[in-house]
């Protein structure tokens, strides 16, 4: 079991590096290039910001597949097309969300290039072949049923984690949450169970934390650089693809054979139950606020694909949540929700499961509750966590003359705003002092 670890460890740094160091010439690229569209009424930044951070997830996808494809326990994945029909949808998807974050591109053109990019990936036989049903047993199904359930299964995800791309750092946290849960269930079933089927869906949730993982440094707010469409669908259809690999080519029939018993082999396919009735268990917080604004937009006589502020994180921030505690609180749900599933599915004593994720929510519910309650870490942990957390540095960097007299200087129009520069930022809040420090080594 420790060699397959050590080398998903290998393909998760590999793919997290990549991205980490190509998303900064990127960003440079995207300046350039004037990829950097003004700000919309629903936006929740406040200066413009450089798109395009997908190009840079592409490379990281990329090259943690080409590492993993010479590696001793994963190269085997690479004998079947999985990976090469994953490329090849990531590739069409990935062309379409430079195009539409660049020229910006017609809603029912995307979900056109979204069913061409799931179906480019049924043809290499990246497709649901059966299903579970409680009760029922493996249904299999026809090649037509299949391709029309694995389409809408893709669009359907792309599309939720597009939604939920709204705040700094929202998207790729949730879904590095969401595939870290994806991949414990998913090593469970190949190393636990001996279901090789399992391999490629352990490899794309491995390569999808590298992904997020190496953007979300860049992405954290205030973000230098978004993911934009060119990202978040990405990152939407490799979930899919490993949702269809686990889902529609693990044969149920095997599991029960391998789990013991039919019992067993019940609570080791629950996760699996889920995602056909919510393309993913782990993201059924993007999902439902996919559904959510499709019915409100319905309801109002909009087009379900018309833009809007009433998303989840725009809600949060409404109520007096700050930036950073909604995107945290987004965190929770999703984290919640994801390795409860799984926690469900791998111990048979459910019902302690169940009453820990209930005394969970309701401590998620209170957090909701107390949106202008700020958390102070213990003194012996200061040093590693924000300042703003900090009890020392808020009596030292924030007193009241200080404050008295900022608010003073800025009643009278002292204070001039600063422009943006060259990168597209300006210096909104902490941001400022180095914004400062740059000028005064300039006039030296």
């Amino acid at each position: 079991m420790g060699q397959p670890v050590r080398e998903y460890l290998l393909t998760l740094c590999v793919t997290a590096a990549v991205t980490y160091l190509l998303t900064g010439p990127v960003r440079k690229f995207a300046i350039a290039a004037g990829a950097m569209p003004e700000i919309r009424a629903r936006d929740v930044h406040r200066e413009p910001t450089p798109r395009l951070g997908g190009i840079a997830m592409f490379g990281g996808l990329c090259a943690g597949l080409l590492v993993a494809s010479h590696l001793t326990n994963l190269k085997s994945v690479f004998e079947t097309n999985e990976p090469r029909a994953l490329l090849s949808g990531a590739a069409l998807i990935w062309i379409l969300g430079v195009l539409d974050d660049k020229w910006g591109v017609d809603a029912l053109v995307k979900l056109g290039g979204q069913m061409i990019a799931a179906g480019v990936m049924v043809l290499q036989g990246l497709t649901i072949l059966w299903i579970p049903i409680p009760g029922v047993g493996t249904v299999s199904l026809t090649p037509m049923q299949g391709t029309l359930l694995t389409v809408a299964l893709v669009v359907i995800t792309i599309n939720a984690v597009n939604f939920v791309d709204g705040l700094d750092g929202l998207a790729s946290g949730m879904v590095c949450i969401a595939a870290a849960a994806f991949f414990m269930y998913a090593y469970r079933m190949w190393f636990g169970y001996g279901i090789e089927a399992a391999a490629p869906a352990t490899l794309f949730s491995v390569v999808l934390m590298g992904m997020c993982l190496g953007f979300l440094p860049h992405n954290m707010h205030p973000a230098r650089i978004f993911m934009g469409d060119s990202g978040s669908m990405l990152i939407g259809l490799v979930m899919a693809a490993g949702a269809v690999s686990v889902t529609g080519q693990v044969d149920p029939d095997l599991l029960n054979v391998k789990a013991g018993g039919l019992r067993e082999a019940t609570h080791a396919m629950v996760p699996v139950y889920i995602p056909l009735l919510l393309p993913l268990t782990v993201i059924a917080v993007p999902v439902a606020d996919l559904l959510l604004a499709i019915v409100r937009r319905t309801w109002q006589g909009q087009s379900p694909f018309a833009a809007d502020r009433g998303h989840l994180h725009h809600r949060l921030l409404e109520i007096g949540h700050s930036h950073s505690r909604a995107v945290l609180i987004m965190y929770f749900w999703s984290a919640l929700i994801a390795f409860g599933a799984v926690a469900y599915s791998a111990n048979n004593a459910s019902m302690w499961i169940v009453l820990g994720i209930v005394l969970l929510s309701a401590v998620g519910l209170v957090l909701l509750l107390l949106p202008r309650f700020t958390p102070r870490a213990p003194r012996w942990a200061e040093r590693v966590v924000p300042p703003r957390y900090r009890r020392l540095a808020r009596a030292v960097v924030d007193p009241a003359g200080a404050a008295a007299e900022a608010a003073a200087a800025e009643a009278e129009g002292e204070r001039e705003p600063i422009p943006a520069g060259i990168n597209g930022a300006t210096a909104i809040g902490d941001r400022s002092r180095f914004v400062d420090r740059h000028r005064a080594g300039s006039h030296r």
